[in-house]
């Protein structure tokens, strides 16, 4: 009996080890504020490596329910680089397929769309890969993006 119970206490604990993160624990790794460092977009078979250390800074903000990310140029609007988009809305996650639904957008044709993506989250460091498609546009694309964890 000693036995058996030994036995079941360890495969217990094996289990728990083994087992993938739950949903719960995926929400509490991506809640906060993430600093985007690369972007990748493919589209119509053009790859687009942009930098997002040098020119441009971008933040997403993530709690339990939403989303929101504010994007602006480093030399506050004085040259050809100015730039500022903003935009936010609720989002599911389901394992690690995280979709936007973005219902704010300071570009009003995103408005109103979903975007699913493949999210990895390793040490401080977030990977979000997916289509970016908006109904009645030229935008179809795959977007790739990788963020860090801002402290």
């Amino acid at each position: 009996m000693k036995f058996k119970l030994e036995t079941l206490g360890i495969l217990l604990i094996l289990q728990c080890c083994n087992s993938k993160p739950s949903e719960q624990q995926s929400l509490i790794d991506l809640e906060g504020t993430w600093q985007l460092i690369s972007g990748t977009i493919v589209e119509k078979g053009d790859t687009t490596i942009t930098d997002y250390t040098k020119e441009h800074r971008m933040i997403k903000v993530i709690n339990k329910t939403h989303f929101s990310f504010l994007n602006h140029d480093l030399t506050k609007g004085k040259d050809s680089t100015a730039l500022f988009v903003a935009g936010g809305g609720r989002y599911d996650l389901v394992e690690d397929q995280y979709t936007e639904h973005l219902e704010y957008c300071s570009d009003r044709m995103w408005e109103g769309n979903d975007f699913k993506f493949n999210i990895k989250i390793q040490n401080d460091t977030l990977t979000q890969n997916g289509i970016e498609k908006i109904e009645g546009t030229e935008v179809n694309r795959i977007n790739i993006e990788r963020y860090v964890r801002v402290k």
